[in-house]
C-alpha cells in the first residue's frame, strides 16, 4: 500500500483544492485531509478494522479524486522553497542541529495541514542551515512559513527564504529576508 495520496486541481474559480489519505496504523484509522492550499485543512477519520480495508479505501480514495479532476503535481511543476537560517559557526552547533529538528518538525506538520507540500531535507552548509521544502505554490508557501518561524519562536531574525523551480534548483530567488538582502544563496 502506497503510504499517501496527494492530489490536487484548480477549481472553477482558479483556487488551488487538494485532498490527500493515508492510512493510520497506530490508530487503526483511514485519514483523509483537504481543502484550499495554504488554509488549515478538514480532517476526517474512519476507524477500519485493518490494512486491507485501509487498501480497499486508499484505492476507492484515487479512484474517486480521479473522477473529480484530483491529479498529483509531478515534481518538474514544483518549487523548491528554501527557509535559511545563518549560522555563527561553518557546520553549526550543537544548538543549531536543535533548531533544526525543531523548525523541521514544525515546518512538516504546518505545511502539511496546508496542503503546502513536503519537508524534503535540511543540510548544513557555510554557516547557514537549509529546510528544502518542495512546494506547490511559492507565495503561499513562503507566508506558511513565516507564520510557523515566528509561531513557533524559531528565531525569525536569522531567516531567509528562496525559491527556485524544481527544474531549476541554480536560479534561487530572494522571497524574504529577517536582514537586509538582494540575493540568495544556498
Amino acid at each position: 500500500m502506497s503510504g499517501i495520496i496527494r492530489v490536487y486541481k484548480h477549481d472553477d474559480e482558479g483556487v488551488l483544492q487538494f485532498r490527500e489519505a493515508w492510512f493510520d496504523e497506530d490508530y487503526s484509522q483511514f485519514v483523509m485531509n483537504y481543502g484550499v492550499v495554504g488554509h488549515q485543512s478538514k480532517t476526517d477519520e474512519t476507524d477500519v478494522a485493518g490494512a486491507a480495508a485501509a487498501e480497499s479505501l486508499m484505492e476507492a480514495f484515487a479512484a474517486q479524486c480521479a473522477e473529480d479532476g484530483y491529479a498529483e503535481i509531478p515534481d518538474e511543476e514544483q518549487f523548491w522553497v528554501v527557509a535559511q537560517y545563518a549560522l555563527k559557526t561553518k557546520d553549526g552547533t550543537d544548538r543549531d542541529r536543535y533548531l533544526e529538528e525543531k523548525a523541521k518538525d514544525a515546518l512538516i506538520s504546518h505545511l502539511a495541514w496546508r496542503g503546502l507540500g513536503i519537508v524534503d531535507r535540511s543540510e548544513f552548509s557555510d554557516a547557514k542551515l537549509n529546510i528544502f521544502c518542495l512546494c506547490p505554490d511559492v507565495s503561499k508557501a513562503v507566508n506558511a512559513i513565516k507564520v510557523c518561524v515566528r509561531g513557533e519562536d524559531l528565531d525569525f531574525t536569522k531567516l531567509s527564504i528562496g525559491a527556485a523551480p524544481f527544474s531549476d534548483p541554480g536560479s534561487f530567488k530572494l522571497k524574504h529576508s529577517a536582514k537586509p538582502a538582494n540575493s540568495f544563496t544556498l
